[in-house]
């Protein structure tokens, strides 16, 4: 997912589907994007990346690529989690919080809990569905690609909660539109959140990994 973004006006986005290698369709992209606002990556500002959590490949080569776009043209940087990106996208109903749901296998999702203001309640999460539910409270907009896999189970909780006279729960779904994270919605909050006035390096932007096992290395 791809913007382009000045003042607070989105320019441009783009949000690719391909079954290619990250590395060999992500550059091309970048470059068709800035064509079409007839924009060179030298005139850029800010870069804005999404830090995760999400797939580990993904998200080293995605950060690894927007490093040295920093590095080499001396930009400003600035990283913000994904599940932000994904809550984001959903601010302004009637619902009381926000919870975010991603897939993260093995039957584990990826959960963050937010407020009306996009102000987190919970830490980042990795968890299963049950332990989530015992966190939420009042009406709820669930959002994220783990609706695929857990609506039914999450709407069965609901009746049980309906059951014990938890009358104040709700649960609503966001639409599947709003599932994964986008780059409008990163560049509006890279807006709010970038403090000019602190130097950020690359090298320390570093991705939001909730499966530290999983990036040993071995050396045996």
């Amino acid at each position: 997912s791809l913007a382009l973004s000045k003042d607070q006006k989105i320019l441009r986005s783009k949000n690719v589907l391909t079954e290619k290698i990250l590395e060999s369709s992500m550059i091309k992209s970048i470059d068709q994007l800035m064509r079409s606002c007839d924009l060179s990556l030298s005139k850029i500002d800010i870069i804005a990346v999404g830090l995760g959590p999400g797939s580990f490949t993904s998200l080293r080569v995605g950060l690894s690529t927007v490093k040295a776009f920093a590095l080499a043209l001396n930009k400003k940087i600035i990283g913000i989690g994904s599940l932000d990106l994904i809550a984001s996208s959903v601010l302004g109903g009637d619902a009381d919080e926000i919870c975010v749901i991603v897939d993260a296998r093995r039957e584990k999702i990826y959960a963050a809990l937010y407020d009306r203001d996009l102000k987190l309640k919970t830490e980042y999460l990795l968890t299963s569905v049950d332990d989530l539910l015992t966190k939420v409270h009042g009406k709820t907009l669930f959002v994220g690609d783990g609706l695929g896999l857990y609506k039914t189970q999450i709407e069965k909780a609901y009746q049980n909660f309906a059951k014990n006279k938890k009358a104040n729960c709700h649960a609503l779904f966001a639409d599947e539109k709003f599932w994964f994270p986008q780059a409008k919605e990163l560049a509006k909050l890279a807006f709010d959140r970038f403090d000019p006035t602190k130097e950020i390096k690359p090298e320390a932007i570093v991705p939001i990994y909730l499966y530290p096992q999983d990036c040993q290395v071995d050396r045996k």
